[in-house]
C-alpha cells in the first residue's frame, strides 16, 4: 500500500482533496480506472483494519448543490459631488463658522449701552463681520473701515478649508490640475460673492449703510484668493508649479516670505511688550468704560481683533517708516506727533516721543530677521527641505558630505527676496489701516508705499549678506 497525496491522484474535486486531509495517513489500493478522466478513488478508513476503495459518480456530484465562494470585489470610485453644490454648502459652512464668533463678542460688548437683545447683536454682529472683510461701514460718524485683521485672517483660514473640502468633493484631489483648482476657486468665490451681498442688504438701513455692490466685489476677492490656496494644495497644483519654476524664483520667494513674517514676529513682540508695560494705563481706559464683566470682556475681544494690525504698525516702526493714528500724526523710531489717543487698550504701548541713540538699535531687528531667512536658504540647499533648521545639529554629527549651493544661486535668491517681502509688507500694511469716522482718525496706519520700499531693500540685503556669510564661513559637514 501507498500513502496518499495531499491531493488524490491530482484530481482537483473538492469532496476527494477535504476527505485526504482529514486521513492523510490512511493508505488507498490503486484502482484500475475505465476511464481516468470519468472516475476518481478515494480510500476510506474501517474498523477492522481494512481498506475498501468506494467509486465516486461524477455524475452524483454534478447534481448536488454548489456554493459560490465570494471573491473580493473591487472598490468602486465614490460618488462625486456636483461642483455647485459642493461650493455653496462649504461656503455656507465658512460663513456661518466666521459669523457666529463675531455676533457672540459684539453681543458681550454691546452690554455699554445697555441694550441686549438676539436681533440687536446679530445685526450689529453681522456689520462687524462685514467689517473684517473689508467692506466700509457707514455710521453716523463716518464711514468705518478699519478691518480687524485676526477676523479676515479666520476667515481666509475657512476659505481655504472650504477649498480644500470642495476639491475632495468633487473628485480633484492629488490630480495636479491647477485649472482644476482655479475652477474650485472661481466657484466659491461666486458663491461667497452672494452671501456678502445678502449680507449687505440685511445691514443696510437699520443706522449702518453698506454698499452691496462693494460688498460683493471684497467677499469675492477674499473667497477666490482663501479657497484658492486650499485648492492648489488639495489638487497638489503647487507643487507642480514649484517644480516648474525656476530655483532662483522658487527660493527667493519662500525666503521673501520667511523674512517678511520673521519681521512681522519682531513687530508682534514688540508690539505685545509694549502694551504689556502699559496695563496699567488699559486697564485705566477699560475701567473707563464703566461696563460689567460681560462689556469688558467684549472691549477686550475686539482689541485682540486688532492685535495683527497692531503688529503690523510695530513692524512698520521697526523699519523705520512708522505709521499713523491720525491725521497729520506720525510715530516713529525719530518722530511722534500724535494727538489725543482713541480710548482704546491696544494705544497703551504708544511710545510718548523719540527713541535715543539705543533706541536706534531697534532697526537692527528687520536685518537679523533678513539674515535669519538668509541663514535658512542656504541651509535648505545643502541639507535639503526637512532638515533646513536642524542643519547645524546635524552637521555636528559626522553625516555625508554636503554639496555646498552656487554663488550665483545664492545671490539671486536674495536679491528676489527683497520685492517679494516688500510687497507682501506693503500690502499688509495697506490692508492693516483705514478709518474710524471722518474727523481726526480718517487716517489710520503705516504707509504701504514706504513701508514696502523699505523692507524690499532691507530684505533683499540682509537676506543676500545672510546667505553668502553662511556660505563662506560655516564649516561643511
Amino acid at each position: 500500500m501507498s500513502s496518499t497525496p495531499d491531493r488524490p491522484g491530482g484530481s482537483e474535486d473538492p469532496f476527494a482533496v477535504a476527505e485526504a486531509l482529514q486521513s492523510v495517513v490512511r493508505d488507498t489500493a490503486a484502482v484500475e480506472r475505465e476511464a481516468p478522466a470519468e472516475r476518481i478513488t478515494e480510500a476510506i478508513g474501517t474498523d477492522d483494519g481494512r481498506r475498501d476503495t468506494v467509486v465516486l459518480d461524477e455524475e452524483m456530484l454534478g447534481r448536488r448543490e454548489t456554493v459560490r465562494v465570494p471573491t473580493q470585489r473591487r472598490p468602486t470610485p465614490g460618488r462625486r459631488a456636483p461642483l455647485p453644490v459642493a461650493a455653496l454648502f462649504a461656503t455656507l459652512w465658512a460663513a456661518l463658522l466666521t459669523y457666529l464668533p463675531v455676533a457672540a463678542v459684539i453681543g458681550l460688548a454691546r452690554t455699554l449701552e445697555g441694550s441686549g437683545g438676539l436681533a440687536g447683536a446679530a445685526h450689529a454682529g453681522l456689520a462687524g463681520w462685514m467689517l473684517g472683510h473689508g467692506v466700509p461701514i457707514g455710521t453716523s460718524i463716518g464711514p468705518l473701515a478699519l478691518a480687524p485683521l485676526a477676523l479676515t485672517g479666520f476667515v481666509l483660514w475657512r476659505l481655504n478649508r472650504a477649498g480644500l473640502h470642495v476639491t475632495r468633493a468633487i473628485g480633484a484631489r492629488r490630480t495636479g490640475s491647477f485649472p482644476r483648482a482655479l475652477l474650485v476657486a472661481v466657484a466659491v468665490g461666486c458663491a461667497y460673492a452672494l452671501v456678502g451681498a445678502l449680507a449687505a442688504i440685511l445691514v443696510d438701513g437699520r443706522g449702518t449703510e453698506v454698499s452691496t455692490g462693494v460688498a460683493a466685489s471684497r467677499f469675492l476677492a477674499l473667497g477666490v484668493f482663501g479657497s484658492l490656496v486650499g485648492a492648489l494644495r488639495g489638487t497638489d497644483a503647487i507643487s507642480v508649479l514649484a517644480r516648474r519654476a525656476p530655483p532662483a524664483i522658487r527660493h527667493g520667494l519662500r525666503s521673501g516670505v520667511v523674512a517678511a513674517f520673521l519681521i512681522l514676529a519682531a513687530g508682534a513682540v514688540g508690539g505685545g511688550l509694549a502694551v504689556a508695560l502699559g496695563g496699567a494705563q488699559a486697564a485705566d481706559i477699560i475701567a473707563g468704560y464703566q461696563t460689567g464683566v460681560a462689556g469688558q470682556a467684549g472691549i477686550t475681544l475686539i482689541s485682540i481683533g486688532y492685535a495683527v494690525n497692531v503688529s503690523i504698525w510695530a513692524a512698520a516702526y521697526l523699519l523705520g517708516p512708522g505709521f499713523a493714528l491720525g491725521t497729520g500724526t506720525i510715530v516713529r523710531l525719530t518722530e511722534v506727533a500724535v494727538g489725543p489717543p482713541p480710548m482704546l487698550p491696544l494705544v497703551a504701548g504708544l511710545p510718548e516721543g523719540p527713541v535715543g541713540a539705543i533706541g536706534t538699535l531697534l532697526l537692527a531687528c528687520p536685518v537679523i530677521a533678513g539674515a535669519v531667512s538668509g541663514w535658512a536658504l542656504t541651509q535648505r540647499l545643502r541639507f535639503g527641505r526637512d532638515s533646513a533648521w536642524r542643519a547645524a545639529r546635524r552637521a555636528g554629527k559626522g553625516s555625508a558630505a554636503v554639496v555646498e549651493p552656487r554663488w550665483s544661486l545664492l545671490v539671486t535668491s536674495g536679491l528676489f527676496a527683497g520685492p517679494v517681502a516688500g510687497v507682501a509688507l506693503g500690502v499688509l500694511a495697506w490692508l492693516s489701516g483705514g478709518a474710524v469716522g471722518s474727523g481726526r482718525l480718517a487716517r489710520i496706519g503705516p504707509d504701504p508705499v514706504q513701508t514696502g520700499v523699505v523692507a524690499a531693500l532691507v530684505v533683499a540685503v540682509s537676506v543676500t549678506l545672510g546667505a553668502t556669510a553662511t556660505r563662506a564661513f560655516f564649516r561643511r559637514s
